[in-house]
């Protein structure tokens, strides 16, 4: 069990990856040429492609306070359909950039990033046993940065599932991995983001397992009150596989072998379904119920934190 202090710890350094604050700059919008993940929003850089800036701002809506709620509120339906045009809409992501300084946004920017990426990760570490700090601070940096499943399974590949005397080889096994996967991208933006394993490595290096503070990433010192100095420009760019989709009952259905695959992991959960790619009634269904009984949203819809937990 990580403490308080880990868990802060391990969110500011992946803070500092995607903003260059160790707090995290919530008003922070990016749009990169050649990211997979388009448009890039707040404190863990959350991506129009993958459509978790939808849910995002579908939650910040939702509340009575927020300040921004009415001008943002009539985009929601082009954000579900993940219209790229809203890259280059000005207005859009001025109306993001002033929402990013209301109290409400950053509330819910801290509870959408721990459901959605944090806890999460907490439970994907601990399903192959790991545990350390400095671990779960890996794990939840791919979460956010996209592609933890793919790296995961090739590492598995490579070493086996880490044991309690191997955990720590295995998760230097894994940034080594990452880090080669992330130099030789064919994106070439995904190539500017290998300090993130350079930084970890070194931490393991210096066997700082439990992120024992003080420590500096990227320029930015860490420490008990948080401090804030400059750091290298971050490259706040998605690994998630462009092919990567929100899955949900639509109409048309949505097919393909992304939704196999979830049915598939649904199917090890011990739901009855038939694996034919096609997200239909009963899908919605089973993901409603699976999601309820791991506290995740029951909204039907499979993101970023239900692929986690089903582990794909």
């Amino acid at each position: 069990m990580l403490n308080e202090r880990q868990k802060e710890a391990a969110k500011a350094i992946v803070n500092i990856f995607e903003t260059g604050s160790a707090q995290g700059d919530y008003a922070r919008v990016t749009v990169l040429a050649g990211d997979s993940g388009h448009l890039t929003y707040g404190r863990a850089q959350t991506t129009l492609g993958s459509g978790n800036l939808h849910l995002l701002l579908k939650s910040y809506c939702a509340s009575s306070q927020a300040s921004h709620a009415q001008a943002l509120r009539p985009y929601l339906p082009r954000l579900a359909d993940i219209d790229l045009r809203l890259d280059t809409d000005r207005t859009f992501c001025n109306l993001l950039k002033d929402a990013g300084a209301d109290p409400v946004m950053r509330e819910t920017q801290d509870a959408f990033f721990d459901r959605v990426y944090w806890t999460p990760a907490i439970a994907a570490a601990e399903k192959i046993g790991l545990g350390e700090a400095l671990s779960v601070a890996v794990v939840y940096d791919s979460a956010v940065h996209g592609s933890w499943s793919a790296m995961r399974d090739r590492t598995v590949a490579k070493v086996g599932l880490p044991g309690k005397a191997s955990a720590r080889r295995w998760t230097q096994a894994y940034i080594a991995e990452r880090r080669a996967w992330l130099a030789s991208h064919a994106n070439s933006l995904l190539r500017k983001t290998v300090y993130r394993m350079d930084t970890f490595a070194a931490l393991a290096a210096a066997g700082n397992w439990s992120l024992a503070l003080p420590m500096t990433v990227r320029g930015v010192r860490i420490d008990e009150k948080v401090l804030e100095v400059c750091a290298p420009a971050p490259v706040p760019v998605s690994a998630d596989d462009a092919a990567t989709r929100t899955l949900r009952l639509t109409e048309p259905r949505m097919t393909g072998s992304d939704v196999r695959a979830l049915q598939e992991a649904l199917v090890k959960e011990g739901y009855a379904l038939n694996c034919d790619g096609v997200f239909g009634e009963n899908l919605e269904k089973a993901l409603k119920s699976f999601q309820r009984e791991f506290g995740l949203v029951d909204d039907g819809i499979a993101g970023t934190a239900t692929r986690l937990m089903l582990g794909i």
